[in-house]
């Protein structure tokens, strides 16, 4: 399974962007998937998921109604729609998938697969 984020970029504050995470090398019907993000000297951190079934979502606080986190499942992507973006949400973003599609875990060592991330840098 290979999860490749793109869409990044350098956005003023209050400015908007989406990233997007293609799937490739099996179905991802069944799977959780998430955004991660790691800033500069910082852990790396939950932001959103989408559930498996029935597309249940699950934010960070720091996020919540400003980004929007989506999954088409015929093309095999998940999309991260933020807006209102802050110098704070700078970092490195990271798309994830976890198998065990009953849970939406917010912590990135219990993903099962993830691939290189997409820097997003807010200039305030």
């Amino acid at each position: 399974v290979q999860l490749q984020a793109y869409g990044g970029g350098l956005v003023q504050a209050g400015g908007s962007l989406r990233l997007s995470c293609a799937v490739s090398g099996r179905t991802f019907r069944s799977e959780v998937m998430a955004w991660f993000r790691q800033g500069s000297g910082k852990e790396r951190e939950f932001v959103a998921a989408v559930g498996a079934i029935d597309g249940r979502t699950k934010y960070a606080e720091s996020v919540k109604g400003r980004f929007t986190v989506s999954r088409d499942q015929d093309k095999g992507m998940v999309y991260l729609r933020m807006t209102s973006l802050k110098h704070d949400d700078t970092a490195v973003y990271y798309c994830e998938a976890d198998n065990e599609a009953w849970r939406i875990s917010t912590n990135w060592g219990t993903y099962d697969y993830w691939g290189q991330g997409t820097q997003v840098t807010v200039s305030s």
